[in-house]
C-alpha cells in the first residue's frame, strides 16, 4: 500500500480507501467481514461509512438504518487490534428518522448523530467525521461550535465535508479560521473520467486550503470498469446502465481500446488516472466482494504516461481547466 497525508493534516491514509456503502445491502455481513480483513491485510487503513449506509437511504424504511456502521462495529468487536489498525470515517446529514430535527446539521442533530454513530460502531471516537452535504439553513458558527465540542471531548479527531461546492468550502474554512479551529481536512466529491466538473472550482479550493480530495464513484457506477467487455461476455445490465452505455458508446469503445493497447484493465486505468492528481489523498472503492477489492488494489501498480493521460483527456474531456480561464480569460 502507498500512503499520503490526508490534506494538510499529519494523518497518513492508504491511497485506496474502503467504502462500505454496500455492507448490509449488496454485501452480507460474512463477506463484509472478509473484505475488511483483506483490506487490513493489504494495508488499507481508511474505512469510510455513513449513518445511512446499509440499505435504502430513506427515513421511512423498516430496516437498513445504520446497518453498515453496525457491521463495522461487530467486526471491530472481534478485537485483535482492529480499531487501532484503521482510520474510521463516517458521515452525518441525511434523515435518520421522520422528525424535523432528524436531519441536516443543527447543533442538536450533530450531537445526537455522533452519539448514535459511536454506539453503532462500538467505539469511543470517530477519526474523520464528515458532513455528507451542505446545510444552507444552519450558520457555520453553530456547526463549528458543535463540532469543536466533540473534538474537545475526544469523540471526533478530524472534520471533513462531502458534496460541497468550492465557495462553500471557502466559507466553511474562513469561519473555522476565525474561531482558531482547524476546520475541514478533506472533501469527498463525485469525480471520475466521466464527471470532471469539480476541476473548475472545488479542486482549486482544496489545493488552496490544504484539503485532501477523496473521490466517490471513481468508476462512474461501473461505466469505467470495462462495461463493454462485460456485456460482450454475457453480463446483464440494468435498463438505466444500458441507456448510459449507449449514450457514451463511442467514448467507451475508444477508452477500452486504449486500456487494451497499454495492457491494463479499464478499472485500474480509471483509478490510476485519479491517483495521479496531487490534490487527491485517497480514492474510495466500494467492493461487493474480496475479489473486487483485490482487483481495485491493482491500480496502485499502474503508472500512466503523458501520452496516455493526453489520450484520456481527448476521450473524456474535462470542463476546460480551472475557473475562470475555463470559460473566460
Amino acid at each position: 500500500m502507498k500512503y499520503a497525508h490526508l490534506g494538510r493534516s499529519g494523518l497518513r491514509v492508504g491511497r485506496v480507501a474502503l467504502g462500505t456503502m454496500n455492507f448490509g445491502d449488496a454485501t452480507d455481513e460474512a463477506e463484509s467481514f472478509r473484505i475488511m480483513d483483506a483490506a487490513v491485510h493489504a494495508g488499507v487503513n481508511l474505512f469510510d461509512t455513513a449513518d445511512v449506509y446499509g440499505g435504502p437511504q430513506t427515513p421511512d424504511m423498516e430496516q437498513g438504518f445504520g446497518v453498515s456502521e453496525e457491521i463495522i462495529g461487530r467486526w471491530l468487536a472481534q478485537g485483535g487490534g482492529r480499531r487501532d489498525k484503521i482510520v474510521l470515517a463516517t458521515k452525518l446529514y441525511q434523515p435518520m428518522g421522520p422528525g424535523p430535527n432528524d436531519k441536516y446539521l443543527s447543533a442538536y442533530k450533530i450531537r445526537r448523530a455522533a452519539e448514535a454513530s459511536l454506539g453503532r460502531l462500538g467505539t469511543d471516537h470517530i477519526d474523520l467525521y464528515q458532513m455528507h452535504h451542505i446545510d444552507r439553513s444552519t450558520p457555520w458558527e453553530e456547526i463549528w461550535q458543535a463540532t469543536e465540542q466533540l473534538v474537545r471531548e475526544g469523540k471526533v479527531t478530524y472534520m471533513g465535508s462531502s458534496n460541497f461546492a468550492g465557495w462553500q468550502i471557502a466559507t466553511a474554512q474562513n469561519a473555522a479560521t476565525a474561531r482558531h479551529f482547524m476546520g475541514l481536512v478533506s472533501e469527498q466529491s463525485l469525480y471520475n473520467l466521466t464527471a470532471r466538473t469539480i476541476e473548475l472550482e472545488v479542486i482549486p479550493a482544496l489545493r488552496y486550503y490544504g484539503m485532501g480530495l477523496m473521490p466517490w464513484s471513481p468508476l462512474g457506477g461501473g461505466l469505467l470498469g470495462g462495461v463493454l467487455q462485460k456485456i460482450e461476455g454475457g453480463r446483464r445490465t440494468s435498463p438505466h446502465m444500458q441507456q448510459t452505455v449507449e449514450k457514451y458508446r463511442p467514448q467507451l469503445e475508444a477508452y477500452e481500446k486504449l486500456c487494451a493497447d497499454i495492457g491494463e484493465q479499464p478499472a485500474n486505468v480509471a483509478l490510476a488516472w485519479l491517483l495521479h492528481n496531487p490534490v487527491l489523498s485517497a480514492t474510495i472503492v466500494g467492493p461487493r466482494t474480496v475479489d473486487q477489492l483485490t482487483r481495485n488494489l491493482g491500480a496502485l501498480d499502474v503508472t500512466l504516461g503523458e501520452d496516455t493521460l493526453a489520450k484520456l483527456d481527448e476521450i473524456w474531456p474535462g470542463p476546460g481547466g480551472e475557473a475562470p480561464e475555463a470559460y473566460a480569460w
